[in-house]
Order: structure tokens, then sequence, then C-alpha cells
């Protein structure tokens, strides 16, 4: 008789999408059963950037500074023709002070994976290792899970959610029936990771560029290691035929015109891009995240990162949800906040991946003539330099049109509901040091005319431990974030985004905003 497991969530797949939302499910106190039909956790580097939003997910559970000190932290690129430097992009401080993380991480998904799994197994969680989905059944009452292991032995988990974190070929997209439209460029591109003498500069990436070719050549964290990303067009009328590492080799050399010496292969393999997105996130019980839900160019390293986010967005909704603190109709926001992020994010790193790898004529003058001199020139200044760091970081991503959004108080301030709440330093330290606990926090910026003492008592009778309260001083740079010398409040996500920001001294709008999804204690 097969045997049958209850548990919340199921967790199909354990890549970083996957362990990331079983690591911010452990915060919560909820219970999952994950599993994958990996032998363990990747040893291919694949995706390669950790940028500081996700270090900022990283840091509520501790593990931001590991991932620091376990990567290569990027200085500069470097723009190369002919063998000749042509451009320099300056990394640098690259996020002045919008994140306690101002900076490209090299931090390739093996790292991630195995920083994530030894968290969990240090929560004592495991992952079912050489194990897949067979089938899935659901409800209004709960999803049925039929799993089978290596050894062909099934079992059969029962939960009230599922959730597919297995890759772009997922079993669990394609059992739920939903299609995965897009397109995939008809060029053949490489990846391949080596060992090699070089000499460069320290946290440079490289990027020669060819009349119809680039490279893009990333340090990894031990010196010698190097990731190389290219395109062979001379294949793009055989791009289902497997490359020889040769022909790597020989297309790195005659671009970047410099001595070095391969003395290692650790791995390599030729690929095709694809960009695709499901039309919804979310089947009754069954939810999709990371490649499972959207797929795109490699431009700006922002797949393995908006797989994490993705998780990150709908932990807290579950956590909710499973605890009785809010109804079943909050899980339709991640559906609505997600899709429409990863619509974005599609069209953007499209737009930029045709900058960087078309044939087109115009796309290559871009490349050759403009792109150098532009970069070079607009990273010298602060204000372009953030700019452009919002977007790769991902920490310009915002929520502003969507529902948990309530903008009634915030025509006056800089910062809108829906953004993320900004870094600024309390005292000398991280404000997110005190947005650390999986709950809503309520933060009032005063002017030391009001101490706000009554109302962390009022919120505790209304909604016991839901939220956290912390009156913050009214310093110059608030001042400057907010846009605005007033006292005012802010209610923050669990996710630490921005519910809603309000001058009135009351709870009323608290109380009337969380009455929308929120179970009273």
């Amino acid at each position: 008789m097969e045997t049958v497991t209850k548990t919340d969530v199921i967790i199909v797949g354990a890549g970083p999408t996957g362990l990331s939302l079983a690591v911010q499910l452990i915060r919560y106190g909820i219970d999952f059963v994950i599993f994958d039909k990996k032998e363990g956790v990747t040893e291919l580097s694949k995706a390669l950037a950790v940028h500081a939003r996700t270090l900022e997910i990283y840091d509520q559970i501790g593990l931001a500074q590991k991932a620091v000190q376990g990567g290569e932290i990027v200085q500069k690129a470097t723009q190369m023709h002919d063998g000749k430097v042509s451009g320099h992009v300056d990394f640098s401080d690259f996020g002045g002070q919008i994140s306690p993380f101002p900076f490209v991480l090299i931090f390739e998904q093996s790292k991630n994976e195995s920083l994530l799994y030894e968290h969990l197994q240090h929560n004592g969680k495991a992952v079912q290792w050489q194990t897949e989905l067979e089938s899935l059944t659901q409800d209004a009452d709960g999803v049925k899970a039929v799993l089978k292991a290596a050894n062909d032995e099934t079992q059969i988990i029962e939960a009230q959610y599922l959730v597919g974190c297995d890759g772009a070929s997922s079993s669990t997209r394609h059992l739920l029936g939903l299609s995965f439209e897009g397109s995939t460029y008809p060029r053949m591109f490489y990846v391949a990771d080596v060992e090699m003498e070089f000499q460069a500069d320290a946290g440079t990436i490289y990027v020669p560029l060819g009349h119809d070719s680039f490279v893009l050549i990333f340090p990894m964290q031990g010196g010698k290691h190097w990731r190389f990303v290219g395109n062979m067009p001379e294949h793009n009328d055989q791009i289902d035929r497997d490359l020889r590492f040769e022909e790597i080799e020989n297309k790195v050399k005659s671009l970047l015109q410099r001595s070095l010496e391969i003395t290692k292969v650790r791995w390599f393999s030729s690929y095709k891009v694809h960009t695709r997105h499901v039309e919804t996130f979310s089947c009754g019980r069954c939810f999709l995240a990371g490649d499972a839900a959207h797929i795109h160019t490699p431009v700006g390293g922002q797949g393995m990162n908006t797989g994490i986010q993705d998780a990150y967005n709908l932990a807290w909704k579950i956590g909710l949800v499973l605890k009785g603190h809010a109804g079943d109709a909050l899980l339709e926001t991640y559906n609505e906040e997600r899709l429409a992020n990863a619509k974005k994010l599609l069209q953007s790193t499209d737009q930029f991946f045709d900058v960087v790898a078309s044939d087109q004529w115009y796309f290559q003058f871009f490349r050759d003539n403009i792109l150098p001199s532009v970069a070079s020139f607009v990273t010298r200044f602060g204000a372009a330099k953030e700019f452009i760091f919002q977007f790769i970081s991902e920490i310009g991503i915002n929520y502003r049109s969507n529902s948990l959004s309530k903008h009634q108080g915030d025509g006056d301030f800089k910062v809108k509901a829906g953004d993320r709440m900004p870094y600024f330093l309390v005292d000398g330290a991280n404000v997110y040091d005190k947005l650390r606990a999986p709950k809503f926090h309520l933060l009032v910026f005063s002017d030391g005319e009001h101490g706000y003492g009554d109302l962390k008592p009022e919120l505790e009778n209304e909604y016991g431990d839901l939220i956290d309260f912390n009156v913050i001083p009214l310093y110059p740079r608030v001042i400057d974030i907010f846009g605005t010398n007033r006292p005012f409040k802010v209610l923050l996500r669990p996710d630490n985004y921005i519910g809603f920001i309000s001058t009135e001294v009351s709870l009323n709008d608290l109380k009337a905003y969380l009455n929308g999804f929120v179970v009273h204690s």
C-alpha cells in the first residue's frame, strides 16, 4: 500500500527558486515537502550573478555575508575591439546609497543552491532527491501529488498548495495544461567554465566584440576560474549540432586577441536562447515560480534572481493564509504582481539582448561605434549609475499599480505605495535590521514632538503579533528620500514593499488597509 504524507505545501524542484521558497516557508512556520529529480544540488555554475535585491532577501535569514564572502564583486567591464580596449564601465560602488549591497556579485547557481540547501538542513529539513512528479490532482480542499523515486517506488503527498519550481521543462506546468508561449532566437550560443592563465584586472568582466560575434568573459572566485558566454554565428544554420570546445576556444582567442592558456575545461554547452512566459502563475491551488513560469535572455543575469523573488513574494502570502491570518483572495495577488513583472522583464531583456547579440547592421554599428563611448561617459555620473543599478539589481521593481498598494496618502511623497522600502541608516545601522521578522512592519517617522507610544498597545490588541512597530527620527536622509519633513507613517508588507504611506496619526487607515485581506487576531 502506498504511503500518504500530509503537509502544507508541496514544492516541485530544488533549484534556487524551490530552495528559496522552502527557506522562506521555514520563516513562517509552514510545513512542506520538497523534491527534485536531480541527484543533488547542481555542480554546474549555470546562472551567474546575484543582485542586490536578492542579497537583501538573503540578509533577512543571515545568508548575505556568506554569499558575498563566497563570490566575486564586479568592479568594471572592459569592452574590446580587435584586441584593443574601446571602453570601460565602472561598477565600483555601483548602487551608491541605494542598497547595503551596492554591487553586482558573481555567485553562481551551484553556490546559491549549496547555501540554501545547507540552511534547509540546518533547520531540520531535507530534499527528496531523485524523485519526480508523476501526477497531480486538486479540488477545493487541497492538492494530491503522486511522486516516483528512482527505484520506481511511489508515494502520495496531500497538501493545501503545490508550487512548481521545476524549471523551463516543468512537469507541473505540463500537468496543469498551461501554455508557455514565446519565441526562440535562431542562433547558436555557448557557455563554458574554464580555468586559465590570463593577465586581467581584478573583478573585471571582459567584453570582446567582433563584427557579428561577442564573448563575455566573467571572473569567478579563485583567480584562475573564468566563465565564457558568447555566440557562434557561423553555426546559426546548424543550431542543433553539438559544438566542440576547440571551436569555442578558437572563437574566444580570435575575439580577445590576448594571450591566454586554458588549463582545464570544467564544463561547456551550446544552447538556444528562449523567451517565454505562462499566461497565469496560478491554477487553482497550484502555482508556478521561476523558470517554470518565465524564461528569457541571459542579459543582466535576471533569471535566477527573478525566480528567488517569485518565491519571496509567494511565501508570505501562503504563510498568512495557512496561519489563518488572511483569506485565499490574498493568493490571487501573486499572479497579479509577478506575471506583470515577468512581462516587463521579458520585454526589457529582449530589447537589450538585441543590442548585444543581434546581427542587424544598425545594432552592430551601435555596438561598435556608439555604445563604448556612451557607457563609459554615463557611468561616470552617480545618478546615472544608480538608475542603471536599480534596473539590474531588480530594486526598481515595484507594485504601484497592483491591488495591495493604496495611494490615498502618498500623493506628496517621492516614494509611493508599491515601492520597495528605501535603504538608509538609523543610528548608524541598516534600517532593514529592524525588518527581519516575517510580519508586517509599521514605521512611524517622528519629528520628536510625539512619542506615538499609544499606538503599540492598540496594534497588539487588534492584530496580536502580526505587525511590529518602530518609531524612527526624521533624519535628513529620510526627508530627502521621502520628500517631506512632516511626520508620517509607512506600512510595510512582510516582503518589505510599501502597502501605504500616510500622515494620519491614528490607525484608522491601517485598519482600513488590513481589513481588506487580514483576519483579526
